[in-house]
Order: C-alpha cells, then structure tokens, then sequence
C-alpha cells in the first residue's frame, strides 16, 4: 500500500472521499454483526503514522495503540473495557468532528450502526 501524503511532499488528500478496501474483522475480535475494515496510509510525520480508518456495521473490541484521531463521519460508542491503569465502564459517543486520544493496551469495545471513518496519528 502507498503512502498518500508520502514524506517530503506538499500534498492533499480528500479524506472523506477515499477509497478504503474493506475486510471482515477477524473473528476474535467480533462481538456482533459482520464488520467490516480497513485503512488508506496517509505517510508518517516523526515518530507517528497517519492514516484514514474506517470501521462499517457491527460490534469490535480492540486493544488500543496510543493514538489521537479525528472523526470525519460517521460515528461509534467507544466503551473502555480496561487496560493498565485503566477503568472499565467508561463510554465515549464520538461523532464526526470529535477528536479523542487512545493510550496503548486499552481494551475497547466499538459499537457502529453504520460506519465511521477517522484519520489518526499513531506511534509506528
């Protein structure tokens, strides 16, 4: 997969409007439905990879990379399962226009009616 806004280039993207091949979640990681996955590399800035991610209908879980992403549509509750140093039982609505921050080793559980789509800076 090439990288969209590859290192050393002035360049733009439609993010809303690129085109993500989608993939079943594996089954481990599939609560409900049959979601579906993928993501579009956008480059790395320093020690972070950018990317759009797009998650369609279902119920994931996930242990988390630390991570900070912008919602472009879309959305999904986010419910915090636990982790180190983490308490279960918190949920997050996030919806387009919503940032928020994931730190490493949170387990989460994803609810999406729909789809939802973000662009996210990650460690590498």
């Amino acid at each position: 997969m090439s990288e969209l806004l590859p290192t050393g280039a002035n360049a733009a993207v439609r993010a809303t409007e690129v085109a993500i091949d989608l993939e079943a979640v594996p089954a481990d990681d599939t609560v409900a439905g049959t979601p579906r996955q993928g993501l579009a590399e956008l480059g790395t800035i320093g020690d972070c990879e950018a990317g759009i991610w797009e998650l369609r209908e279902g119920v994931t879980t996930d242990t988390e990379v630390d991570e900070l992403f912008v919602v472009l549509s879309g959305g999904a509750t986010i419910e915090l399962l636990g982790g180190p140093g983490i308490e279960a039982g918190t949920v997050f609505e996030v919806t387009a226009g919503d940032v928020m921050r994931l730190v490493a080793g949170t387990r989460t559980k994803w609810t999406v009616p729909d789809h939802i789509r973000k662009v996210y800076l990650s460690e590498q």
